[in-house]
């Protein structure tokens, strides 16, 4: 009996010339012919594994790897007897475009279940050790190209660009250098490159002393000893002396409170005194106060090292926010 595709039935010696004639064009390497008896043979429900598997293949010669892709792992989803078939096509495909991290993490969770069959196993993993070899040295690759963009972005006094190129070495987990250590210390990069650096040097364990200049401050220090920025107690303090601002206008103090955590990231890790938490919050509470009343000329003046903060707090605010965009 044939299959329906609408009210056309398929008879019996059409489907096996459409089966012979799309081996045929494989053979021949005529993909486009192929895929096109495939798909009408597809469009009849007729979905046996040799026909899905034709239609990868062609898909695969002809560079359609998404496309490719995505029937692999539809059919992974079925778990079906011919689960594993599939699984060494994606697996191929996988290391074939180059995605090996997620050949790296199908092969471990296929691993982790202990139902691979025997040589499949031994091809997962060699599979799984090339992929390993090859991301490293994509790695490698990318992180020498991204030290080296980082240098001209130096050179080309181009903030943005530095800040893109030390995020994506940091995401890396790339070792920095001691040129990197260096430039800590140079007048012209900018205090928001500086924080991204510095928090670099801290993921990546760095124990030699570093000299850090930014905002006419300076500190030496070694990172591995500096407690990280979201953890400084400067951030718990202040917001205790706005305790009252919180309950009268949460709204207000949600914005004081990303005013307060750019301010110190710009800082980092130079990081003001403690004992200068309350006036912090004196500076934000006029910042608050012009924010909820711009026009209003009874806002009081603040007194000198208010003011001093104020003015520095209003500097990092537009630091932070001419590299990052929230």
């Amino acid at each position: 009996m044939g299959k329906k595709a609408g009210n056309v039935v398929l008879f019996p010696k059409w489907k096996i010339s459409l089966e012979e004639s799309s081996l045929q064009a494989m053979k021949e390497k005529r993909y486009e012919d192929a895929l096109e008896k495939l798909d009408e043979l597809l469009s009849y429900k007729v979905n046996h594994y040799e026909i899905i598997v034709g239609k990868i293949i062609c898909l695969m010669e002809l560079n359609r790897y998404n496309e490719a892709q995505n029937i692999c792992e539809d059919m992974l989803q079925h778990k079906n007897d011919d689960y594993y078939h599939y699984l060494h096509i994606y697996l191929t495909l996988l290391f074939q475009t180059n995605q090996y991290e997620i050949l790296m993490e199908q092969v471990e969770e296929e691993l982790s279940k202990g139902s691979l069959p025997p040589l499949l196993e031994e091809q997962s993993k060699e599979l799984y050790e090339l992929s390993r070899k090859m991301k490293a040295d994509v790695i490698i690759g990318e992180n020498a190209e991204y030290t080296e963009g980082l240098r001209q972005a130096i050179h080309n006094e181009n903030h943005l660009e530095q800040w893109g190129l030390v995020e994506k070495l940091r995401k890396s987990k790339a070792q920095p250098d001691k040129h990197t250590l260096s430039i800590l210390k140079e007048e012209q990069i900018h205090p928001v490159v500086k924080t991204a650096i510095f928090q670099w040097l801290q993921e990546s364990a760095v124990k030699d002393k570093v000299h850090i200049r930014k905002l006419g401050l300076q500190l030496k220090v070694k990172p591995t000893e500096v407690t990280e920025l979201k953890k400084q107690n400067i951030l718990k303090e202040t917001v205790y002396h706005l305790e009252e601002m919180e309950q009268q206008n949460p709204s207000l103090m949600k914005l004081l409170n990303k005013i307060l955590y750019r301010y110190i990231y710009v800082r980092y890790p130079i990081i003001p005194p403690s004992e200068d938490a309350g006036i912090i919050a004196h500076a934000l509470i006029h910042i608050g106060k012009e924010y909820i009343s711009p026009e209003n000329n009874s806002i009081t003046e603040p007194d000198a090292l208010i003011a001093s903060y104020l003015k520095e707090i209003n500097l990092c605010e537009s630091l932070f926010l001419s590299i990052i965009d929230e």
